[in-house]
């Protein structure tokens, strides 16, 4: 025999419409979330150009195609270049993409795959880059699209760890 609480619902169903309340509001405040991340994701790409150039000196638009060439340079020659410009280049392209692997998965079930999540990542970075070219605003390069994947991917990861952190807390 089972036994009903006061509003006539198993206890076990109320737990499971709360979970469903909870996973519903996780996705809104994650939408809310991501959009407010490809505004600022927008800005840094297209507008800001303050790691790019500095305004009233001569600046030549310039690009690369060839995989792993900046990405060589940047460790190569880190210490001529300095520390800030290192980490911009290369810790910035990763997390400047680590949201968008992170909140995917968050927004829609069906981005709860790896490969899905990274491929979008790397369709996305790699638009980006074209826009670069096409308005010659910021510097169209392949390694950061490839950075800009890793990122997604390793935001898919910590999405992942999350999840799996509140399954063991919360249940499915």
């Amino acid at each position: 025999m089972t036994t009903t609480g006061p509003t006539g619902r198993q206890p076990d169903q109320k737990k499971a419409e709360k979970k469903h309340v909870s996973k519903r509001t996780l996705r809104r405040y994650g939408r809310v979330l991501f959009v407010i991340y490809l505004i600022a994701l927008t800005y840094f790409l297209f507008f800001a150009d303050w790691y790019d150039h500095q305004p009233g000196k001569h600046w030549q638009y310039h690009y690369n195609f060839v995989p792993f060439m900046e990405i060589r340079r940047f460790i190569r020659y880190g210490s001529q270049l300095g520390n800030l410009s290192v980490f911009f280049n290369l810790f910035g392209n990763i997390l400047g993409f680590l949201p968008f692997g992170f909140f995917l998965p968050v927004i829609s079930p069906k981005m709860h795959h790896a490969a899905r999540v990274i491929l979008l990542g790397a369709v996305a970075s790699t638009a980006v880059e074209l826009i670069q070219l096409v308005t010659r605003t910021g510097i169209c390069d392949i390694d950061d699209v490839i950075l800009n994947t890793i990122g997604a991917a390793a935001g898919y990861g910590l999405f992942h760890l999350t999840n799996e952190l509140r399954r063991k807390v919360y249940g499915r």
